[in-house]
């Protein structure tokens, strides 16, 4: 059975965006693979965060990975923190990595621009996230187009390690689904939805009220023209909402341009909204269970348990292979 490893930062409320391109996947996989999916708060604090918002984002985004479908006696949920191993084996890929390695990450020259300081955290997280994956000698991962960078940069200290102190790590490959990987912002098709946006508008959140879901679809940006045709090149704004439409409906996009052949932009944002709210609903209703429950603590107490089993022993062995003594 492959192993797969993924996580969410606990930065910002889950959007729809996260919901397509991993949270759906996760609960795919659980099925067929040995899975470990963590909330990432370690991450998080590569940039500030004020404490009482990452309590508060930690806890919601491991009670929405439940409340998915990511079920505790298939997969291990956990995070990051609770596993202390993580933070020990990111100092020592830390070492193996070289500047110019992570000098050449897009995502720390897009974070860093126009700041007068960043933490060194933020230069040399590509290290951690090697780590995360490592412990656990993932074969599969599941990302976007923006982490594949991070991948490679994992793949080759895999590599390194492994040339110098004997071979012990697999390679990771990348999952990504055809579909959906990236879904981009509502109010510009030209940048990734995000949940740490400052404009609300541009991203529906997973625990949006429905009245609010279909107020932002309503003002979501579109193309020129009224025909609802796939044409990312062309029309980037209406094939984006598509993108979601086809996951949300579960229709292909030859699916959806017949369904709205002559009727413009109106009929289909507003059908789209209904088949988001369809889908969210449930969600958050169990969402809100778990959370007044506190169900989620002592799953991400098993899952971590589960983890370090695993993440702990990997340690060892590369602290072994490097020649510290261990006990």
């Amino acid at each position: 059975m492959k192993r797969v490893l993924s996580g969410m930062q606990s930065s910002g409320q889950l959007t729809i965006g996260n919901y397509i391109g991993a949270l759906r996947n996760f609960v795919k996989l659980q099925e067929l693979h040995r899975c470990y999916f963590m909330v990432v708060d370690m991450h998080a604090i590569t940039v500030p965060q004020d404490p009482a918002a990452l309590r508060e984002q930690t806890e919601s985004i491991a009670s929405l990975y439940i409340a998915s479908g990511l079920d505790p006696n298939k997969a291990s949920v956990f995070l990051q923190s609770h596993v202390h191993a993580h933070a020990e084996l990111g100092w020592i890929m830390t070492t193996l990595t070289h500047m110019g390695e992570l000098e050449r990450m897009t995502q720390f020259k897009d974070k860093s621009e126009g700041k007068e300081s960043v933490g060194a955290g933020l230069f040399t997280y590509p290290s951690l996230m090697a780590a995360d994956i490592l412990l656990y000698n993932a074969d599969l991962i599941p990302v976007g187009d923006d982490q594949k960078q991070h991948l490679e940069l994992t793949r080759d200290l895999a590599n390194r390690f492994n040339n110098r102190f004997g071979d012990m790590f697999v390679m990771p490959q990348p999952y990504m689904p055809e579909v959906g990987a990236r879904i981009m912002s509502l109010d510009d098709a030209s940048k990734k939805m995000s949940k740490s946006s400052p404009n609300a508008g541009s991203y529906i959140a997973m625990l949006d009220e429905p009245d609010v879901i279909r107020k932002k679809l309503s003002r979501a940006v579109t193309d020129s023209g009224r025909e609802v045709k796939y044409d990312p090149q062309n029309k980037p704004e209406v094939s984006n909402l598509m993108s979601i439409y086809s996951h949300f409906a579960e229709m292909s996009l030859a699916e959806i341009e017949a369904r709205y052949e002559g009727q413009g932009y109106g009929p289909f944002k507003k059908e789209l909204a209904e088949h988001i709210v369809s889908v969210l609903e449930p969600i958050q209703q169990r969402y809100r269970e778990i959370r007044s429950s506190g169900a989620i603590f002592d799953i991400l107490k098993k899952g971590a348990d589960e983890a370090a089993e695993v993440a702990n022993q990997t340690l060892l062995e590369v602290k072994k292979r490097m020649g510290f003594i261990v006990r």
